[in-house]
């Protein structure tokens, strides 16, 4: 499956992606440092929480187009199943 997802759609997701970067980074830098344990952690809460929404909100567009087209009901099966197989690797 294939998603073509207009800029807007994406542009949500790609700025927390682009955030989490950012994050990852500061976290290799806090272990580099010797920083808290706590602190490290909760960084890297953060940055699985905006992971987590980027990749529902990528999961949610694609739904979305894939119901808006019109398939054979085989077809809206197996796709059912692939985006509910999605949505839960993130779970």
């Amino acid at each position: 499956m294939q998603l073509d997802m207009a800029a807007e759609e994406l542009k949500s997701a790609l700025n927390r992606l682009k955030r989490a970067q950012g994050q990852i980074a500061g976290i290799i830098k806090m272990i580099e440092e010797g920083r808290d344990c706590e602190d490290v952690i909760t960084q890297l809460a953060a940055v699985s929480r905006a992971l987590d929404r980027a990749g529902f909100a990528i999961i949610a567009t694609g739904l979305q187009q894939c119901m808006a087209e019109e398939q054979p009901a085989v077809d809206r099966n197996q796709m059912r199943t692939r985006l509910e197989k999605l949505f839960l690797s993130l779970a």
